[in-house]
């Protein structure tokens, strides 16, 4: 398995051939007008891929792209693609994408830690191909805080933050996006997901298909519902899981950040439920767990733990990895158990008490600015201060250290993109129709803390041609931690076989009676995904 540790972190960052790009203007969406300039430009060149071996029977290559579609004669940008070919020749139908969630998630790194437990049909039926988009990873990743600077802000943000606390977001989200135009400005515009999707239609014309089959999970469905609603003509399969409501997310952008904030709550507090029904197996909380958790917040505010490489560890460390952690559904709610006993013993070596690293920098920013360029937002501060202290309000459990946090992950990112300072050229500005596409399969998770499973309802009812199925279930998407789901995927996406929309699978892999030490099959276990190897991103044991 490649993890973070396997593979440089530091990608330079981008150097662009020909003229200078600067852009570094005030907001402004632009994209109408992006779109009917390339109306009227000639088609990008398709990009020639010399595949070279790189080790395990992967092949990669590097794809050359417009950097601004506008100019597609003009300055490229190198995109990184990893592919293996497809086990039994005599069964391949093609080439299966595989899109990350994120943003900010290497889609090279997300084929080689997953291919191995994908379902059989599916390594047989397909190459299966993945690439780090732009702006991401080893395709010239965007760099605003460094290092140092991304430590200080989480290292002095808290789990419980004063009532004071939204003046000091606020600027340090200015800084932050100062950061962005200053060391990844000439970048910055050109990184929105509707260029995004016009790569990916460069990559399969590369590839020799006619048509799209894709699997994208958690962001990766917004990829893909924008790549449809694009090229709807040339869509063969596509599976949408832990599925974004488009509309909300590009539109109206607060309604979107108050349901993830109250869906990522909810589901802490189902946890923190369990721990009190069933305290022998969680262990933590001494019979009044969502007591025991404010207090262990504010105490770790108060007094920092130490953490093995010197660092300190307090209330937000806590709150940021219960956030990523949750995400893996019931089977790991022994693990958060013990984890948070171990931290209010103060014992270092708990999962939980790992404050984000530069490896989890690499993520967040290119997060942050993703989003920015895709959302648009009043830019009214005071409806902003409204929106954020209500969200801190009815969302009291995670919900105040990422509100007054500093620009990380998702939910938190209005105070960075209400002020966001640069282009948006690449923002995708349509409708999400798909009208005239082949049928489109959407999953949703009842309990899921980071796509609200109404995303995905409203995401299937506004496709013209898609089919929900629903996983009811807690956690972060369906396919490798339901064996219903998982067959649905594979069937249709080998076979076009649609399910019928209604369909729903309740599979899940329930709490042990003591805590798991490695994963159950069918299931991810963050202990060991997301608190040791940070963002490495895994679908599970689907085999």
């Amino acid at each position: 398995m490649t993890t973070h540790q396997d593979t440089p972190r530091r990608i330079p960052r981008l150097r662009l051939a020909g003229a200078a790009v600067t852009a570094l203007v005030l907001a402004a969406t632009g994209t109408a007008t992006a779109t009917q300039a390339m109306a009227s430009t000639p088609p990008p060149p398709v990009p020639t891929l010399a595949w070279t071996d790189c080790q395990g029977g992967y092949e990669c290559a590097n794809a050359d792209v417009p950097l601004d579609y506008r100019e597609p004669q003009g300055t490229k940008i190198t995109l990184a693609v990893v592919r293996k070919k497809a086990a039994d020749p005599a069964k391949r139908k093609g080439t299966l994408f595989m899109q990350p969630g994120g943003p900010g998630n290497s889609g090279v790194d997300f084929v080689r830690n997953n291919y191995d437990d994908l379902p059989a049909a599916l390594r047989d039926s397909f190459d299966v191909f993945g690439y780090d988009v732009r702006g991401v990873g080893r395709s010239s990743a965007l760099t605003c805080f460094d290092d140092a600077r991304y430590t200080k802000a989480v290292t002095d943000a808290k789990g419980v933050p004063g009532p004071d606390a939204f003046g000091p977001a606020l600027r340090e989200a200015a800084e932050f996006n100062q950061a962005c135009l200053d060391n990844s400005g000439g970048l910055l515009p050109y990184v929105g997901t509707e260029y995004v999707a016009r790569d990916i239609d460069l990559l399969r014309q590369a590839l020799g298909e006619e048509r799209l089959t894709y699997y994208g999970r958690s962001f990766g469905s917004y990829i893909g519902t924008v790549y449809a609603a694009m090229f709807p003509e040339r869509v063969r399969a596509l599976t949408l899981d832990g599925a974004y409501d488009p509309y909300k997310y590009a539109y109206r952008p607060y309604e979107y950040d108050r349901a993830q904030y109250l869906a990522l709550d909810g589901s802490m507090g189902r946890f923190l439920d369990w721990c009190a029904a069933d305290p022998a197996v969680c262990g933590f909380g001494d019979g009044d767990p969502r007591g025991a958790f404010e207090q262990l917040k504010k105490d770790l505010d108060a007094n920092p733990v130490t953490t093995a490489n010197g660092g300190k560890a307090n209330g937000y460390t806590l709150v940021y990895r219960l956030m990523f952690n949750i995400n893996e559904g019931k089977v790991i709610w022994p693990s958060l158990g013990a984890a948070l006993k171990k931290a209010q013993a103060r014992d270092n070596t708990s999962f939980l008490l790992r404050p984000p690293s530069p490896a989890s920098f690499d993520f967040l920013g290119p997060n942050v600015v993703v989003e920015c360029v895709d959302k648009e937002y009043p830019k009214s501060l005071r409806k902003l201060e409204r929106n954020v202290r209500a969200n801190a309000k009815d969302a009291p459990l995670l919900g105040p250290a990422m509100a007054f946090g500093p620009p990380t992950y998702d939910h938190q990112h209005a105070t960075a993109c209400v002020q966001w300072p640069a282009e948006k050229t690449s923002r995708y500005d349509g409708s999400f129709r798909a009208k005239g596409s082949a049928p489109i399969l959407v999953l949703g998770t009842t309990g899921d803390p980071d796509t609200p499973y109404q995303d995905a309802v409203a995401l299937s009812r506004q496709l013209d041609n898609a089919s929900l199925v629903t996983f009811d279930a807690e956690g972060h998407t369906a396919f490798g931690r339901s064996a219903c789901a998982t067959d649905k995927v594979v069937d249709y996406l080998v076979d076009l076989k649609v399910p019928s929309s209604g369909t729903t699978c309740a599979d899940e892999t329930q709490p042990r009676s003591s805590t798991p030490k490695t994963a159950p099959p069918g299931t991810t276990l963050g202990e060991l995904r997301n608190g040791v190897n940070e963002r490495v991103e895994r679908i599970g044991d689907v085999g």
